[in-house]
């Protein structure tokens, strides 16, 4: 089946949305809250304001036999960059839930394409080997590998070979039977890997991120956080409106308050069990001090200073199979990528001690 055809035979997600519908139902979606309000987005980006674009690859995997997606193990890939947050709760999920032997996935370098690449600026891009950054120096990563499935340099591509002509972003959830995009929005990939994957995991007896009775509550935490903690952090970081900003400075530590006012009574957001909603909040905690604190100019207080937020994740990083995508090396896929194409392109020794310091009770608790 070719890319064209395969990705305009429309399939229905969970709620009904369909991959062709209007932004305004795409930013709502299969899974709640994904992106920010479309209207007037133009004249608000004009304006200052960060206003993040709509993913428009919206099909889902199916437990069914004669799905256009049908769930298997092996028949789906992942395209992902370390450093980006959203891809970041796509693979925590895949880790968490064990689906590190059903889904395979590639990783892309930090750093995006410069203007004197045959592409253009700005794209997502396979680096196995490394590059010389904006500071002069060569940096790679270990973890960075090549496309597997097209041998292609850089996503765009990849989406172009699938029939896909407006998207250049990742985490892509892709198709190696059909050589389709299936999915390009992390919250719904996320969503898929909690509920139509666990039948294939390797946890599916111990760990259940979307449970029926407490899906309510993981959808209002979900949006909350997104909007407040997870975007409100890039509403800050990326917008050169000072009105903008300091709204958004304002909004994110309140919203940290709020957490810690949460974390106070309960182990994980909804109770004794890891769900969703740790995962899709664990990306900017993670983040915080080691660079959104001085990337993104949220410089109110530290992480340390959240006593039941640091407790959480001393808590999120005990869990089995985090390990990989909590790491150092990971980290400084983060420091890179946010640091390394901005300004001089620098990127910060410090602070030190991350990620590892999270593991362990902070010394002024």
């Amino acid at each position: 089946m070719s890319g064209d055809v395969a990705n305009k035979k429309i399939q229905k997600t969970m709620s009904g949305d369909v991959a062709n519908s209007k932004d305004h139902d795409l930013v709502l979606g299969a899974a709640g809250v994904t992106t920010d309000d479309q209207t007037n987005a133009a004249g608000r980006r004009a304006a200052g304001e960060f206003v993040r674009g709509v993913s428009t690859a919206r099909n889902w995997v199916q437990d069914s036999a004669d799905a256009v997606y049908p769930v298997a193990s092996g028949r789906y890939h992942l395209y992902v960059a370390y450093n980006c947050p959203w891809c970041h709760r796509v693979l925590l999920g895949r880790a968490i839930q064990g689906l590190e032997d059903v889904i395979s996935v590639d990783v892309l370098f930090p750093n995006r394409s410069t203007d004197e690449e045959p592409l253009g600026l700005n794209l997502w891009k396979f680096e196995p080997d490394g590059q010389t950054g904006q500071n002069g120096r060569h940096v790679s990563f270990p973890s960075c590998t090549v496309d597997s499935v097209f041998a292609k340099k850089y996503v765009k591509e990849i989406y172009e070979a699938a029939g896909i002509h407006d998207q250049k972003s990742v985490p892509i959830l892709f198709d190696k039977h059909t050589k389709t995009v299936v999915n390009n929005e992390s919250a719904e990939i996320l969503r898929m890997f909690g509920t139509v994957f666990q039948k294939v995991s390797k946890h599916a007896s111990t760990v259940n991120l979307y449970p029926v009775e407490s899906r309510k509550v993981i959808d209002e935490l979900n949006d909350w956080v997104y909007k407040d903690i997870a975007n409100g952090s890039y509403k800050a970081g990326f917008s050169s409106n000072q009105d903008v900003y300091e709204a958004a400075y304002d909004t994110f530590f309140q919203a940290l308050d709020k957490l810690n006012l949460i974390l106070e009574q309960k182990k994980f957001l909804v109770g004794d069990e890891v769900t969703e909603a740790d995962l899709r909040l664990f990306p900017p905690i993670f983040r915080f001090d080691p660079v959104y604190h001085a990337r993104f100019k949220l410089n109110y207080k530290n992480l340390w200073e959240y006593r039941n937020v640091w407790r959480w994740m001393q808590d999120m990083m005990a869990l089995p199979g985090i390990e990989p995508v909590a790491n150092a090396e990971y980290l400084q896929h983060c420091k890179q990528g946010y640091f390394g194409r901005t300004g001089n392109g620098t990127v910060p020794l410090g602070p030190s001690g991350y990620p590892e310091c999270y593991k362990t009770k902070h010394w002024s608790h």
